[in-house]
């Protein structure tokens, strides 16, 4: 290392920083990776002092263009937020719940105390085969035991998880290897039918930075490292809090997903805010139905928020209304997390059979899309149990409503910020904040909301504001009550002949229409209005319906012209994406192929 390169650190870096603070922030693009690397390993000594003090003033140019730094040490006196790593995390646990059943799959069950053990075995395995701290390891896992496993795993070694989904094939995977450059490939061996070794073995193949492939089976990698090393003591990496815990998936349909890093601590605090506000103790069990890998059951309070507390968390095989029910039934489920178009079909399935108990349901969280008024009414009024909106982003912010709100309040918006540390800002165009009862853009800041994406400096300018501000591209307004409502994703607003369109808002008048179970509106392209605008409609097997009666209904109860639709289809279900969300780019394919 060049001698003179603590001096230089000392005296270059900003007040109040460490040098592993501000070599970690260099790490956003690989051009200041290089230049770090050079002087670290006294590549310049020979150019002397002068040149080396303008290389290094060069960098810290550079990093100033970087933009806005999440300051951690202004949250360090929220209640629920530590310095701490998962792995220590679970480590108290296990202390604190000792063999108190933990996580249950179709299979099996586990216990908080074997958690750690399997843990701490697997991460063992992990470091003898050359898993180091800071490597990413893709992990695409569906919801069960050996999940749970390896994410703690990983954690304790400082290994950072990629959270694939099961759905993601080639496609989404070379994206994703492409940019972070995984050391290692932790798939199952077959989930719903498809085989994914020969996938694994293919990004293996083709990518010279995957040096393992690790199989979850009976017979494969995973169970066989845990029961090589068990009851075996490793020395672990020190782990810090404010290290990177987690690389989640940003939303999308198509194209590469964006990378979201969440650290040990800010992920923490986000499931004890959500675990909060629900209510949740060690008496809950709470279903994840959704994949566990997706940010709304793995840490909304999720996984994590209910391990945190002393509860049960109950792993679904496959998101479908069955394993849903049999699941509340059987495991006597007090709180689950499930999308808009899930909650439908678990409503029909209960109208026919009787079989189904879900009395012991306390709370059922719903988001991850627009939940309609109509339906909102509907389960208020139908199911056993208190009805949470949720609006989140994987990015950071959550907006829950309260265990004590009133049904009506419940149903018309999405609550309020979970942390009093949340910053959060609704503007028009031009950045500035919009009135009371007013759409605008939902910008956030906060102590468990990003600064910035991994390695996607582009995406960045895009994202973040100068100061900070997540953009989170969802319409929203403050109601006179105080809540957030949210009007849907400003990307989906329709430009129709000059006129600006929210689908969520019409799809809310569509189902006020008897003959309407289930509505989503979609803009498709058109050589003459711009955009023309699709209704595609669920309805009654029996019901006939046509556009023009749709327009008679819209006049009757008071809706603009121009907010018509031009265009509607019948759909008998929803094409959905693989966190269950209805699919509206391949509803705007189909319209444009009509």
């Amino acid at each position: 290392m060049d001698p003179s390169y603590t001096w230089y650190v000392n005296n270059l870096i900003e007040p109040g920083e460490t040098e592993e603070e501000w070599i970690s922030s260099l790490s956003e693009t690989r051009k200041l990776q290089k230049k770090i690397r050079k002087i670290r390993t006294g590549f310049c000594i020979r150019s002397g002092s002068k040149d080396m003090l303008r290389m290094w003033r060069r960098i810290r140019k550079e990093t100033d263009k970087m933009g806005y730094k999440k300051d951690m040490s202004k949250y360090e006196n929220l209640e629920g937020w530590e310095r701490c790593g998962f792995g220590e995390q679970l480590d108290r646990w296990a202390e604190k719940y000792g063999e108190r059943i933990a996580v249950t799959d179709s299979e099996d069950e586990i216990s908080y105390m074997e958690l750690k053990q399997k843990a701490d075995c697997l991460a063992a395995a992990f470091l003898r085969k050359g898993i180091l701290k800071g490597d990413k390891v893709l992990v695409q896992l569906p919801n069960r035991i050996s999940f749970v496993i390896v994410f703690f795993a990983l954690s304790k070694i400082g290994a950072v998880p990629i959270m694939m989904l099961p759905a993601h094939r080639e496609a989404e995977l070379e994206g994703i290897i492409e940019l972070a450059k995984p050391a290692a490939y932790i798939v199952v061996e077959k989930y719903l039918g498809f085989s994914y070794v020969p996938m694994a073995n293919a990004m293996k193949e083709k990518y010279s930075c995957i040096r393992h492939i690790f199989v979850d089976s009976e017979s494969g990698d995973i169970s066989g490292m845990i029961a090589e090393t068990y009851g075996e003591n490793g020395a672990f990496p020190a782990v810090d809090g404010y290290e990177t815990a987690v690389l989640l998936l940003s939303g999308g349909t198509t194209g590469v997903p964006k990378l979201i890093p969440r650290t040990h601590t800010d992920y923490m605090y986000n499931a004890r805010m959500s675990a909060k506000r629900c209510r949740l103790d060690s008496s809950d069990v709470y279903l994840a139905s959704l994949p566990v890998a997706h940010n709304f059951p793995l840490c909304c309070p999720g996984l994590l928020g209910t391990l945190d507390v002393g509860g049960k968390v109950v792993l679904a095989s496959a998101t479908s209304p069955d394993d849903i029910l049999d699941a509340i039934t059987e495991e006597g489920v007090t709180i689950t997390a499930l999308v808009p178009a899930m909650v439908t079909v678990c409503m029909e399935m209960l109208e026919w059979d009787e079989d189904y108990d879900i009395s012991s349901l306390r709370i059922l969280q719903v988001g991850g899309a627009m939940l309609e008024d109509s339906l909102a009414d509907k389960i208020i009024e139908e199911w056993p149990c208190k009805l949470m909106q949720v609006f989140g982003t994987a990015e950071g912010l959550l907006s829950f409503t309260s265990p004590e709100d009133e049904g009506s309040l419940i149903a018309r918006c999405q609550g309020t910020p979970v942390s009093p540390a949340d910053e959060v800002k609704i503007v028009d165009e031009e950045d500035k904040a919009v009135p009371e009862g007013v759409f605008g853009e939902l910008l956030s800041r906060g102590p468990y909301t990003i600064d910035g994406y991994y390695m996607a400096e582009e995406a960045n300018k895009k994202s973040f504001t100068s100061d900070g501000f997540y953009r989170t591209g969802d319409k929203a307004m403050w109601t006179k009550d105080g809540r957030l409502r949210l009007g849907g994703r400003i990307k989906e607003q329709i430009n129709r002949a000059g006129e600006k369109i929210m689908p969520s808002e019409i799809e809310a008048y569509l189902c006020r229409h008897s003959k309407i179970k289930e509505a989503a509106v979609v803009g498709v392209t058109d050589e003459t209005l711009g955009n023309r605008i699709c209704a595609f409609l669920v309805t009654d097997d029996e019901a006939g319906i046509d556009l023009q009666e749709i327009h008679r209904f819209l006049r009757e109860i008071g809706v603009a012209a121009y907010k018509m639709p031009d265009q509607i289809e019948r759909v008998e279900t929803w094409p959905l994406t693989s966190v269950g969300k209805i699919d509206k780019k391949a509803l705007e394919r189909m319209a444009q192929e009509k």
